[in-house]
């Protein structure tokens, strides 16, 4: 029953954190754009293109790491699992699994930590508080979370499937 409920708000979080993903991915090309014209069309450099530019890079980034942990798509060794069988494969799987979680949740707690202690500090050329950058690390690693508890529940190893 609760591997069913992880798994139903597994699909929908990922679904969205995509579809985010996605967005950011488009509005970083059209920022970029933006940034090209002005620079080299109009001589008149935009100067905080290239700064959000960097910070929407990052969240894209963390939020579509999530989509990998889920698809199992992320680069690893992976011999031992792969020559793995029966007991060894299973306690090799949590293993993986838990390691992976405790990973991620440092990053859950130090990025969290770290957004708090600088939320008065700004942009350099916008009045936005750089703690919404930060905030980037902590939540892609949370959505990230779920996304390897439902990667464990129902295995999906795309990055093995690949290298066939």
């Amino acid at each position: 029953m609760l591997s069913r409920l992880i798994l139903a708000v597994d699909r929908h979080v990922t679904n969205a954190v995509w579809l985010v993903a996605a967005l950011l991915l488009g509005m970083l090309a059209c920022i970029g754009l933006y940034q090209v014209v002005t620079r080299f069309v109009w001589n008149q450099p935009s100067p905080w293109t290239e700064e959000v530019i960097g910070r929407l890079f990052v969240w894209c980034v963390m939020l579509g790491i999530v989509a990998a942990f889920r698809q199992g798509a992320l680069v690893s060794v992976d011999l031992m699992l792969r020559l793995s069988r029966g007991t060894f494969r299973r306690v090799l799987r949590v293993l993986i699994a838990l390691v992976t979680l405790g990973f991620l949740g440092v990053l859950v707690y130090h990025g969290f930590d770290l957004a708090w202690r600088i939320r008065f500090q700004t942009f350099a050329t916008l009045p936005f508080s750089i703690s919404w950058a930060y905030l980037a690390l902590p939540v892609g690693a949370a959505f990230s979370m779920l996304a390897v508890l439902a990667n464990y529940l129902d295995p999906v190893n795309r990055e093995l499937e690949l290298q066939k």
